[in-house]
């Protein structure tokens, strides 16, 4: 008996030293992620050390000899610390799985980390006409390993439990790891909605969603406010516009003067000349109703004979013989 029981404790050792500890971690993506190598070993350096990364029968060496593997899909986001735990930096959906630390060939896993990753993804195809979205929560874990029922629940920002329907929202279920909410469109005020994960009666991760409202008296602000802007911008660029046109015109007069300035400023004079005695008169038969002749002049500005002598714009009217 005593023999049986010492081959059995042996052969969970070897059990144990095969499989290693096996932690369980909860992440959201954008988290930054430590795996700790949880070796019971500090002897050895990083230099020997191994990542091992596998999920759904997919596998990938993501550490060799402490340097990151290139060939890693997630290379630029990984690297060692000085206790040769593996960082991961800004997770993505893509990153959960089973990692598995090793300190060189010659050594089994010591150690096992469990990523798994909570993450809440709207529809692809965009918000419905009436404005509502159906978010799908979803904890991404390791094939084989399926979530507790009732495990995955929606929470409200005072934390009730949101089941069935009701104002903002609309319950459509779960499904393994999977849980579906639709939340209606919001005119009032926004809403914070929360998934959780559930084991054991305790809350290992949750991830949030907010409602963004619109606000109608608000959006009636902004159109007002526009709309007096761009009335003010029309009325400067219609005055710089008028400014502009007054001054290419003023200097257009400055560099055409009116040529026909002496035009303008003449003056038209009519005179009625009647007979006048001179000695030429003598000379000069006028009819008894031609006894009166209409002379005109023009005066301008600029000084003439005329005006020194008016005398010489008039003259004598002769009968041809």
């Amino acid at each position: 008996m005593a023999t049986l029981e010492l081959i059995l404790i042996l052969m969970l050792q070897f059990e144990a030293g095969i499989s290693g500890d096996i932690l369980r971690l909860y992440h959201r993506v954008g988290d930054h992620v430590v795996l700790p190598c949880n070796s019971p070993s500090s002897s050895y350096s990083c230099a020997i050390v191994k990542w091992i990364y596998d999920r759904d029968s997919y596998t990938q060496t993501e550490v060799e000899k402490g340097v990151v593997s290139q060939s890693s899909p997630r290379a630029a986001r990984l690297s060692l610390d000085t206790k040769c735990s593996l960082i991961i930096t800004n997770i993505t959906p893509e990153d959960y799985g089973e990692y598995g630390c090793r300190p060189g060939e010659a050594h089994s896993v010591e150690g096992r980390v469990y990523l798994d990753i909570l993450n809440i993804s709207p529809p692809d195809s965009g918000p419905t006409k009436d404005g509502d979205v159906t978010l799908k929560c979803s904890l991404m874990r390791r094939t084989g390993y399926r979530c507790p029922e009732n495990s995955l629940r929606w929470v409200d920002e005072t934390g009730a439990e949101l089941l069935d329907e009701d104002d903002g929202y609309k319950f459509e279920g779960r499904s393994n790891c999977d849980s579906s909410l639709t939340v209606k469109h919001q005119r009032s005020r926004n809403r914070r909605f929360s998934c959780q994960f559930v084991e054991e009666n305790s809350v290992k991760i949750e991830v949030h969603y907010t409602s963004v409202s619109e606000d109608p008296i608000h959006n009636n602000i902004i159109i007002i406010i526009i709309a007096v802007i761009g009335v003010v911008l029309l009325v400067v660029a219609a005055v710089v516009l008028i400014k502009r046109r007054r001054r290419t015109r003023n200097t257009e007069d400055v560099q055409h003067p009116n040529h026909h300035y002496d035009e303008i400023q003449c003056n038209v004079t009519y005179a009625t000349v009647g007979p006048f005695s001179s000695e030429a008169s003598r000379n000069i038969k006028v009819k008894e109703k031609e006894d009166s002749v209409t002379y005109s002049t023009v005066r301008t500005n600029m000084k003439t004979e005329a005006d020194i002598n008016p005398s010489s714009i008039y003259s004598l009217l002769t009968k041809p013989k």
